[in-house]
């Protein structure tokens, strides 16, 4: 049960303090720009196609923008990641060149001599022909040990004006510039002279062409803003950035996005928005905002033909957003949380007030909304309930008996399945936690949740729980880190969505299922994890999950110098609630098949011997073995490990695990009675 308690009020939905000022210092650098765009549009129309035209690379090139792409194995690649890299090569690859066979296996012999000194080597798929099931064949079959970055927009490869397969592009991480582009015979010269006077020059490279079809500019001289462009940012994006929004601006007219349209070919190239960062080819999921490639393309194009005004009507102006205090309509029962003062700077405690229950009568929620009283300063928000009969052992714990909702941006509201609730029983409390971050001004927070009833007692209970490991430690330096937990089903079950959470060095997370003979398949990988968006994904069809299959969740750790949000690559990082320290915690809700809400059969005890098997299981075999047991387990064991692995195998399955934490639980409680006649009950 401790470890049960942690794990729920660990829900910590963490991003960079430092970021998030950032953020708003940039904001509000950037918000006067657009003040005056009725009167000056054309000047600034000007502006920005100056600024794309500078910005993008011609033949033998200027500066290269940053960007992000997936290689074939869904692993996610930021160029500016490798600022401290002595080079950064990359070549344009297609599997239907046979041509460049022998220039790919020249290249892979290059990446191999210079890795140890830092270099960077990519190959760049733009082609068409290729989707990522055939290049991570055509990698294996070839052993291909590079990355390969799959431009399916293309817009990447358009930028560096990639055409030909077998083509080297060489640049500088100093200045972000070609310092060459050629073939394959003189890149080694090429890569050696980086950041010298004795470049070598760039020549023509006669390879396989590379179609793009979507890259002609009389195509792009007919995309509208207002029947093409402004439809996508109404479906994707006016959402948040409209008054009164999570958004640092309103997307109120085309003068607007004119003004910021540098910005946002910026931010689509490099993935940060839209905010949904699970892998598209994983999945399909209720309220994906992200873009298609050919929205991607749409915008992107527009942009770079000078984000033109066109005729017609403009459909951001004409359709304003009204932001209401309730998106799910009025609650039934609205509770105000106790207000807190946050300093204007300095690190804030957790908080964990409490509402006493004004319901005399047992409720069904079937849904939850949390207003912040101060965006600004509300970090996240956690809610759930804690029932009269709870023990000072699970208050001390601060234990939610029933978990209700966890706030962050992106995750205001949440709707259970249809026909499942939560049962809170009259009296009790409602616990909150609540993470604060100063912003240079001390802030009154009144935050409030609003609960919505079912009128009729659902079918199925709503039940959620964690993939967790609390023991994680991270090296310091190490750039790719990772830590695995699972959590075993005992009965039948559907899964309704997953929340990956971890802290400032989380860059990647994964969820799999693994069934009884061992096969295992990817149901939610985010290969380019962004902690300032805590993001449910929730299955448009919920996953059937059988006894006995496992959620394995995997999160990649960076803590090393190159992660900009690393606070200190010299620490090895434990698990801990603030965001300088780290968690592998994985959310999900879940139903079982075979149960009602006339007939539970929920089992709590192996619910958490289940997470403790999980995250102490480190071989993943299913058991926890001796040498995996924590140091204070194996103090009450020392002669009793034999007696609790009752099939004798070496180490406790969930069952046996339930046995050993029942008899420390009670052997805590022996403890605790035979205090108290010193210490008095509390």
């Amino acid at each position: 049960m401790f470890w049960a308690g942690l794990a729920r009020i660990g829900f910590v939905l963490d991003r960079t303090d430092q970021d998030s000022n950032f953020a708003r210092e940039r904001s509000a650098k950037i918000m006067f720009y657009p003040i005056e765009l009725n009167q000056m549009s054309q000047i600034i129309r000007a502006a920005c196609l100056s600024v794309l035209m500078l910005s993008t690379v011609s033949a033998f090139a200027t500066r290269v923008d940053n960007f992000v792409l997936l290689d074939q194995k869904g692993d996610a690649h930021e160029l500016y990641y490798h600022q401290a890299a002595p080079s950064v090569t990359i070549m344009v690859q297609a599997t239907q060149c046979a041509d460049s066979a022998a220039d790919i296996a020249l290249f892979q012999q290059l990446a191999a001599s210079k890795k140890a000194s830092g270099h960077q080597f990519y190959l760049l798929n733009p082609s068409l022909q290729d989707d990522r099931v055939e290049l991570a064949a055509w990698a294996e079959t070839n052993e291909i040990s590079t990355p390969i970055l799959d431009d399916e927009t293309q817009l990447i490869s358009e930028s560096l004006n990639a055409r030909k397969a077998g083509e080297v592009i060489v640049l500088d991480p100093q200045t972000w510039k070609v310092t060459y582009r050629g073939g394959i015979a003189q890149a080694n010269d090429a890569v050696d002279a980086v950041g010298t006077k004795n470049e070598i020059a760039s020549a023509e490279y006669a390879g396989c062409p590379i179609a793009f079809p979507q890259a002609a500019k009389e195509q792009h001289a007919q995309i509208s803003y207002g029947q093409d462009v402004a439809p996508i940012l109404q479906d994707k994006c006016v959402v948040c950035h409209t008054e009164g929004g999570l958004g640092p601006w309103a997307m109120s007219d085309y003068n607007m996005v004119l003004g910021f349209s540098p910005m946002i070919r910026e931010v689509l190239r490099t993935k940060r928005m839209p905010p949904w960062h699970a892998d598209p080819h994983i999945g399909v999921w209720k309220n994906d905002i992200g873009l298609t490639a050919a929205e991607a393309q749409t915008i992107v194009h527009w942009i770079e033909n000078g984000a033109p005004r066109g005729a017609g009507s403009d459909p951001l102006a004409e359709t304003k957003f009204a932001q209401v205090d309730w998106p799910l309509g009025e609650p039934d029962l609205i509770l105000d949380i106790p207000e807190y003062t946050v300093p204007a700077s300095g690190v804030v405690d957790y908080q964990f007030p409490t509402v006493a229950n004004p319901l005399d009568t047992g409720v069904w929620i079937k849904a939850a909304s949390v207003k912040p009283g101060d965006r600004e300063v509300v970090h996240h928000i956690l809610a759930g309930t804690i029932d009269a009969d709870t023990t000072d052992e699970q208050r001390d714990r601060l234990e939610f008996d029933n978990y209700l909702i966890g706030y962050a941006p992106g995750n205001e509201s949440h709707t259970f399945p249809l026909d499942t609730g939560v049962y809170v029983a009259p009296g009790g409390e409602f616990l909150f936690q609540l993470h604060y971050t100063p912003v240079g001004r001390e802030a009154l927070d009144q935050s409030k949740i609003g609960l919505y009833f079912h009128r009729e007692k659902p079918k199925n209970f709503y039940r959620q729980d964690v993939v967790v490991d609390p023991t994680i430690s991270i090296p310091p330096n190490e750039a790719r880190h990772k830590q695995v937990a699972y959590y075993e089903f005992d009965k039948p079950a559907l899964l309704h969505d997953l929340v990956p959470h971890a802290h400032y060095r989380g860059v990647a997370s994964k969820f799999e299922l693994e069934l009884a003979d061992g096969t295992r398949e990817t149901v939610l990988s985010v290969p380019n994890y962004d902690f300032n968006w805590q993001r449910t994904y929730e299955f448009v069809e919920p996953k059937q999950i059988a006894a006995g299959a496992r959620l394995i969740h995997t999160t990649w750790y960076d803590n090393s110098a190159a992660n900009s949000r690393n606070p200190d690559p010299e620490r090895e990082v434990p698990w801990g609630l603030q965001s300088w320290d780290e968690m592998l915690y994985g959310a999900f809700s879940y139903t079982y098949v075979d149960e009602t809400t006339e007939a539970p059969i929920h089992d709590d005890a192996f619910a958490n011997s289940s997470k403790f098997v999980g995250f102490l299981d480190k071989d993943l075999d299913g058991k926890v073995s001796w040498r995996e047991l924590p140091k204070q387990f194996k103090k009450r064991l020392v002669q009793g490990f034999s007696a609790v692995d009752k099939d004798g195998d070496g180490g406790l399955n969930i069952a046996e695990m339930q046995v050993l934490t029942q008899r420390m639980r009670e052997g805590r409680e022996r403890e605790q009675a035979e205090k108290e006649p010193a210490t008095g009950a509390r």
